[in-house]
């Protein structure tokens, strides 16, 4: 998960025309999203990112994990800018003060740029594990469980960055 506080004073020129295509991740290409990602750094006053090691995901939830980053990638933004918007979840009182934005990716351009960064991030890290262990074709399928890459981890068993609580449901025979 990713945040992205916005330096409101680059937000003009060329620099900020590519952000015209900002929307969810998963609805643009892997070009427009290196280019878009290329846009957010450079307009961005700070970006913060945050992941969890599988065991981690294993021992408290996904949902937890998911909770507790995006408070980090918010404590790691403070202080806020005026306004703080986020994906969907309210994340409590232990977090700064924040919106919920359901569908926020598609109705807020800092979203999405966060969503943009998260991605960029996550796929250049499958590309990489995918150099490590080969078997299982990180780099086709990015993360996401596809029936090709479920068939790959029933045919060589989970490697050391297969999440263990999830193997029931995806990867049994």
């Amino acid at each position: 998960m990713a945040g992205v506080l916005f330096d409101y004073q680059t937000l003009r020129g060329a620099r900020v025309r590519p952000l015209a295509l900002l929307n969810d991740s998963k609805q643009l290409s892997e070009d427009q999203r290196e280019e878009l990602f290329r846009a957010v750094v450079g307009c961005a006053e700070r970006i913060s990112v945050r992941a969890f090691s599988p065991a981690r995901i294993d021992s408290d939830g996904l949902h937890v994990c998911n909770l507790t980053g995006l408070r980090a990638v918010l404590h790691a933004l403070t202080p806020p800018g005026e306004v703080c918007l986020v994906d969907g979840f309210r994340l409590g009182p232990s977090a700064p003060e924040h919106t919920a934005v359901v569908d926020g990716d598609e109705r807020s351009a800092a979203i999405a740029a966060a969503s943009i960064v998260a991605k960029v991030v996550r796929d250049r890290l499958m590309r990489r594990m995918d150099s490590l262990f080969p078997a299982y074709g990180f780099a086709s399928h990015v993360g996401y469980i596809t029936p090709e890459h479920s068939a790959r981890v029933r045919r060589h068993g989970p490697s050391d960055v297969h999440r263990r609580s999830f193997q029931a449901l995806c990867y049994a025979v």
